[in-house]
This record gives C-alpha cells, structure tokens and sequence, in this order.
C-alpha cells in the first residue's frame, strides 16, 4: 500500500466535502453532528462494520452527538486509497449536513406527548389524579 502522490491527492481529496488535513500529519479528518447519541453511535457501528471488511479501522472520537473522525493508514505512514474508499462510505451513510436539533430535543417530544395524550398507562381506567384529591 502506498501513500497517495501529489496528482492523487489533487484528484481524489476534492471529491470529500467536508474532510480536511490533520494538522501535523499526513491524514484527514471531519466532524458529523446528529440529532442525539443514538444517532452518533449508529453512525459509527456502521462505519465498524464496514471497517472491519476492509480492514481499515478509522481514529475516532465521540461526545454525545458529535463524532471527529480521522483516517490514514498507519502501515503506510500516510493517506491511501483504503482512507480514500472509507471516506466514501462515510459519505455514503452521513445525514446531509444540517444544524442539529436542540440538544434536549428528546426530552422536549416526550414532555409534548405527555401534555397532549397524557401520562403514559394513564387509561379509562386508570386514576390519574393527584392522591388525595377528589373527583367532582
């Protein structure tokens, strides 16, 4: 495996909207934003999936919504075709670039649902009152 020359690079790297080089190193590197941290961690079991095919394992890092992602190959003290193909796929899976939601944008649907159909298991026949207070 052989690092990318100069003319590669001009061709290939363009085509990655979004990636960038890591400073102090010969790799690229972006960050993806989502809604919560189920949609993070989904994101990346799909990229581990896929990694693992190829053998070709992404540095990455995630915090709540965001995931940094950085590729190079280590065997080749550099960025390759195998970086090259990965982003792609990446590409291929990300959600299109967007503001995220407000970070407590679950919590704000579940109080919704709540004021507009009610506490959950609240029924017919079940009492939803407050203890002690009577019906009238």
């Amino acid at each position: 495996m052989h690092k990318l020359t100069s003319e590669e690079r001009a061709t290939l790297l363009p085509k990655l909207a979004g990636w960038a080089a890591t400073p102090g190193r010969d790799a690229i590197h972006k960050q993806f934003v989502f809604d919560d941290f189920n949609a993070a961690f989904g994101f990346m079991s799909r990229i581990a999936l896929k990694a693992e095919r190829l053998n070709h394992h992404p540095e990455w890092f995630n915090v709540w919504n965001k995931v940094d992602i950085t590729l190079s190959t280590h065997d080749a003290n550099g960025i390759t075709s195998r970086d090259i193909e990965l982003a792609h796929f990446i590409e291929s899976i990300a959600p299109p670039a967007s503001s995220p939601r407000p970070r407590h944008s679950t919590l704000r649907r579940r109080l919704i649902r709540w004021l507009i159909l009610g506490w959950p298991g609240a029924g017919p026949d079940v009492d939803a009152s407050a203890p002690g207070e009577e019906e009238g």
